[in-house]
């Protein structure tokens, strides 16, 4: 009995360990995609008719030198355990020696499709991950434990750990700002057809350019500040009109306000502030209107582990900023102290919802 208990105890503590080495090497995950990313790793499979050898890959990644080709045959082992690629095996060729490995094809999965950037992809994605995967943004998690110490209200971690916030280091850094406009680009643009094309009818009087180009005709205006609005597009469309100001200051007067992935950068009080001067900038609900909001509502959407575990380490992620991911109480309470009387939750495919909330 003792030998069992013994033997109990021991499996108890290497599954107890092996848990923490799944969770401590996660990390590895992340930078496997970043290194395929920067490789052009999916461009090259997609330039084979999106299935290749990894000899037919390195042809086209020629950046790699060819020494490491044995590490990078080890990297698309994540990949391909992480879903990010495919893989299968092919049968032996004959007359192949005794110790000749049969060669890995691997394939294109819905996933590393949205990473080709050489193929006129318009729902790329990888200037988003390239964003979220930033230097700057994961050397801030490397002092979370030190910023957790700090009293609030205080810098946030990115601010914390460089100095500057994130917008200031947008503002000084040409190459960084580039890399969080892409990124944001890219979200919008995926997000954006999907969500006119299931949701369209919510969407009618909104201001948002994406909107104006699937409804034109909408007449748009679109709000940010000054040195976003200088360098706006030309040409946009004769329906949309860019005004520079401030949301917390004041919203132009509209149907409706929409707002994409922008509270969630927020706090309750300054979401609160940009809600309440959204209620002056529309009509009342009989006369049409709302504000529309495109965002999380974690625990909400299809109840299985992968969404809920996004959403979560989303609202961790997020923190880099001050910023929190909210469930659907925390979103009625903001709701209610800007003095808005009822909201809807649509859930979208996705991580995201959107929020129609009534004044």
């Amino acid at each position: 009995m003792a030998s069992t208990q013994s033997n109990e105890r021991g499996a108890c503590l290497l599954d107890a360990q092996l848990e923490l080495y799944v969770n401590t090497l996660a990390v590895i995950k992340s930078v496997a995609l970043k290194a395929a990313m920067d490789l052009g790793i999916a461009d090259a499979i997609h330039h084979h008719g999106g299935a290749a050898t990894l000899p037919q890959i390195v042809t086209r990644v020629t950046s790699l030198h060819p020494s490491k080709i044995p590490c990078l045959r080890r990297l698309m082992r994540v990949l391909t355990l992480t879903g990010v690629f495919a893989v299968e095996t092919t049968e032996p060729v004959d007359g192949a020696a005794a110790d000749e490995l049969p060669a890995a094809v691997y394939a294109l999965t819905p996933a590393s499709r949205l990473l080709l950037v050489g193929s006129g992809n318009h729902h790329q994605q990888a200037s988003l991950m390239s964003m979220l995967l930033h230097p700057s943004f994961i050397a801030s998690f490397v002092r979370i434990s030190d910023w957790l110490q700090r009293e609030l209200p205080g810098p946030c971690i990115f601010e914390h750990t460089h100095g500057r916030s994130m917008w200031e280091m947008a503002d000084d850094d040409s190459a960084f700002n580039k890399v969080v406009n892409n990124g944001m680009v890219s979200d919008s643009r995926l997000v954006m057809d999907v969500v006119v094309r299931e949701h369209g009818e919510v969407f009618r009087g909104i201001s948002s350019l994406a909107i104006a180009e699937a409804f034109p005709e909408v007449r748009c205006t679109v709000l940010d500040l000054p040195h976003v609005v200088a360098g706006a597009p030309v040409g946009a469309g004769p329906g949309v009109e860019y005004v520079a100001g401030d949301m917390f200051e004041s919203v132009p007067p509209a149907n409706a306000v929409f707002l994409k992935w922008i509270m969630h950068d927020w706090g309750d009080d300054e979401c609160v502030k940009i809600l309440k001067n959204c209620k002056k900038a529309i009509p009342s609900r009989d006369a049409g209107g709302k504000v529309i909001v495109v965002d999380m509502v974690v625990g909400v959407g299809p109840p299985d582990q992968k969404h809920l575990e996004m959403q979560t380490l989303f609202d961790a992620y997020i923190m880099l900023i001050n910023g929190v991911e909210r469930d659907e109480q925390e979103w009625k309470k903001v709701f209610v102290e800007a003095g808005f009387s009822d909201y809807k939750i649509m859930p979208v495919r996705g991580s995201r919802s959107i929020i129609k909330v009534y004044p």
